[in-house]
Parts: structure tokens; C-alpha cells; sequence
């Protein structure tokens, strides 16, 4: 049995959480967020300029979504004009190492799985 399955076994409900914990990090904006959130606080606009690409929409739906797992905290200023900041949680840093050993994971082997991927097509046509 791999260490997989002991850790599934462990709760009836492990493997749902896995999905659902993957689900949610393994999106398309949730780790460039978090990333770009690592070690400062930063206002929405500052975070928007600073990942290309994310709508503002997107954006505010993911930092919710972050904030409601606890990954990220919101806070609103009281002043005019209202100033809101987020910064990464002490769980949401937790997030950081995991992220960075599966991104140097991807960068090693992306070339094979393109090698992979190319030798699979032609074997199909």
C-alpha cells in the first residue's frame, strides 16, 4: 500500500479533502497570488498589476475564496478613499515551500513530459 493510500485511510473523508484542497491551489490564479502575496502586504491594485493577465473580477473572486480557507486576511482601512490590503496567513505561507518544490518539479520536467507528449501524438496519428 503506498503512503498515498495509508494517509486516504487514515479519515474516510481524506481523499475529498485532497480534491477539494487541489482543487483550490491548483487553479489558474491561486498560486501566482499567493506567490506574489509572499512576505508583504499589498492593496488590490498592486496585486492586480503585478499578475499579468488577471481580471479584476478573478481577482476579487479568488481573493475571497483565499480568505474564506484562511489562506489570506483582508483588512479595510477607514479612510477615504477606503484602502483594503490582503497579506498571506500563517497557514498561507505554509503554502509557500509545497509550492515552490512542485514549481521546480515543472521546470525540471517539462522538456520530458513535451518529449512525452510529442512521441504519444505521433505513435496516435
Amino acid at each position: 500500500m503506498s503512503q498515498y493510500e495509508k494517509t486516504c485511510l487514515i479519515r474516510a473523508d481524506a481523499g475529498r479533502a485532497i480534491r477539494a484542497i487541489l482543487d483550490r491551489i491548483g487553479d489558474k490564479w491561486t498560486l501566482l497570488i499567493v506567490a506574489t502575496l509572499h512576505g508583504r502586504r499589498m492593496r488590490f491594485t498592486e496585486l492586480q498589476r503585478h499578475i499579468p493577465g488577471i481580471s479584476q473580477r478573478m481577482l476579487s473572486l479568488n481573493l475571497r475564496h483565499l480568505e474564506r480557507d484562511g489562506l489570506v486576511t483582508r483588512t479595510a482601512h477607514a479612510e477615504v478613499p477606503p484602502r483594503v490590503e490582503y497579506e498571506l496567513t500563517e497557514r498561507g505561507q505554509t503554502l509557500i515551500g509545497p509550492a515552490v518544490t512542485l514549481a521546480e518539479w515543472a521546470i525540471e520536467h517539462n522538456p520530458d513530459i513535451a518529449e512525452s507528449q510529442q512521441a504519444y501524438d505521433a505513435r496516435q496519428a
